[in-house]
């Protein structure tokens, strides 16, 4: 139990997050970003902005849908995503598998106020256009979510098809 609270104890006195929450996020963070991240996920990886293929404009509405709700994708391709939120309330763009979505959307659910900022998600206040870049390495389907507590459970969710 000592260490349980020795780790709770290191964690509150470390500083600020440098997430924001997810229902109040700008998307400035990703611009302060010197560093691109090597990680692979399933559905690919941070793509380099000096290397874009081209870029995607998605519109994000207060009817919880995406336009366009499908997008092609040639393997390897980089892909700059300019989303823009055309609403009155936040909304948000995160890429993943199905499941991924899912089980992120019912963790919003119990913790609305989460603090995270992934290479693979831009959170857009309204009216301001957001910016993510993607490297699709991996061929399949693959889904871009707002998982903002009953955006997603309302359809708001969209494809990407990766050949």
């Amino acid at each position: 139990m000592k260490t349980v609270w020795l780790v709770v104890a290191a964690v509150a006195t470390a500083g600020p997050s440098p997430g924001w929450p997810h229902a109040d996020a700008p998307n400035e963070s990703k611009a302060q970003k010197p560093v691109i991240a090597t990680d692979q996920r399933s559905f690919g990886r941070e793509g380099d902005p000096q290397k874009v293929s081209r870029t995607v404009k998605i519109d994000m509405a207060d009817t919880m849908r995406y336009s366009p709700s499908q997008i092609g994708v040639r393997l390897g391709e980089t892909i700059r995503f300019e989303v823009r939120n055309s609403g009155k309330v936040m909304h948000e763009l995160v890429l993943g598998t199905r499941k991924e979505l899912e089980a992120h959307a019912t963790l919003m659910k119990k913790h609305p106020g989460m603090e995270h900022d992934e290479p693979y998600m831009t959170h857009v206040a309204p009216g301001k256009t957001g910016h993510l870049v993607w490297q699709f390495s991996r061929r399949g389907e693959f889904f871009y979510g707002c998982l903002l507590p009953g955006h997603f459970e309302a359809g708001m969710i969209g494809t990407v098809i990766v050949k």
